[in-house]
Parts: C-alpha cells; sequence; structure tokens
C-alpha cells in the first residue's frame, strides 16, 4: 500500500468517525431539546421536588423529593408538561404513601402529550391540580396502579386541617388525613380540561 492510499484509508475512517459523532451528537441534541418542562417552585422549602431528567438513559423525567405527611406526599410545580414521546413518574418512596398530590402553581395550563405514571414502594392514588387547565394529547396515557383525578379546581380540602392551594401556595400544616374535597373558590372560565385522548370525560376527573 502506497502512502496515498495509506493517507485515502485513514481519511475515510476519519470521515465516517466523525460522522458516526455526528449522527450521535445530534440525536442526543433532539432528545434534550424534547425533554419534558418540569420545573419544581420553592414553595415547599427544604421538601422542595426535584426532577432527574432521562433517568437511565431513558427518555423519561423521575419526580422524587416533595413532602410527606403520614400516608400523603406533596408535590408544589411551577411548570409540569409532558413532551411527546416522553414519560413522566412520581416516585413513591413510602409503602405507607397512599396519595400523591401535585399542585402547578404557575400561570400555564399543563399538555399532557406522553406517560404519566407512578413507581416504587406503593400503589398511590394521584391528584393532580392545575387551575390553568391540562390539555391531554392524542397519544396521552397514565400508568398510575391507583385512582388518577386531573382537575382545575384551586386547592384540595384536608377536612379543617387546612387546604393544599394552587393559587395560595403557603406551606400547609400537617395534611395526615385522607383529601375530602376540591376547592373552586374563584373558577377561571378559561381553564379546561381538553382531551384527545381516551383518558378523559371532559368533567375534571379523570379515571385509568
Amino acid at each position: 500500500m502506497t502512502r496515498k492510499d495509506l493517507f485515502n484509508r485513514c481519511l475515510q475512517f476519519g470521515l465516517a468517525g466523525l460522522l458516526g459523532w455526528l449522527i450521535v451528537s445530534i440525536f442526543n441534541a433532539k432528545t434534550q431539546a424534547q425533554q419534558s418542562n418540569i420545573v419544581p417552585d420553592n414553595t415547599l422549602g427544604a421538601e422542595s421536588s426535584q426532577v432527574i431528567g432521562n433517568f437511565q438513559g431513558q427518555p423519561i423525567e423521575v419526580i422524587t423529593g416533595g413532602a410527606i405527611r403520614q400516608i400523603n406526599l406533596f408535590h408544589s410545580i411551577g411548570e409540569f408538561n409532558i413532551s411527546e414521546g416522553r414519560e413522566a413518574y412520581f416516585l413513591s418512596p413510602s409503602a405507607d404513601i397512599q396519595n400523591i398530590m401535585a399542585r402547578v402553581t404557575g400561570n400555564n395550563p399543563s399538555e399532557i402529550l406522553g406517560r404519566l405514571g407512578t413507581f416504587d414502594n406503593s400503589n398511590p392514588n394521584v391528584f393532580f391540580i392545575n387551575p390553568n387547565g391540562i390539555v391531554l394529547g392524542k397519544d396521552a396515557s397514565l400508568d398510575v396502579q391507583g385512582s388518577f383525578v386531573g382537575t382545575t379546581a384551586n386547592g384540595i380540602q384536608f377536612g379543617n386541617q387546612g387546604v393544599f392551594s394552587a393559587t395560595n401556595p403557603q406551606v400547609a400544616p400537617l395534611l395526615t388525613v385522607n383529601p375530602s374535597a376540591l376547592l373552586f373558590n374563584q373558577i377561571n372560565l378559561n381553564a379546561a380540561i381538553a382531551s384527545q385522548s381516551r383518558l378523559g370525560n371532559g368533567g375534571g376527573f379523570l379515571l385509568p
């Protein structure tokens, strides 16, 4: 093999390697660009929610942290959207957790275009509150072992202990009882649950 042939062969391998690197980089950039927009707020202080993006290299966001009060786990999130083709799961850290309450405190509706679920140590019910509206895409799906309630109510009443409110997100007292009522203190006429999937009935309650 002449020096010229060797140079051409190296150039070919170099271009192939560069092309492979570019394909991988473009794919990773595309995956990152599609990452779901789930942004916790700081209203729960040291017990704020946390989001692990691209969990184990998969197109999955895992929501951890939150405030545990006996059987209830509370999450407070400023923006909550699941991108098409992606999944978002609430982690249940204890077998005692029966209810996961997630409120959205920002000003935008939530778009659920992928899969929303729970996993790990229990089979909790999920209460998802966004007074600005909830949009379910045609490919939206649930992976929730308990019941799922999606609502545009302002908050959830816990007997005489207080309210877990999305519009007045103060740190609640110890909310250890089961939720008793949904509160519509100030109904937002522009907020609705719009469903293109087979999950919703358009009435504010979504059951698996």
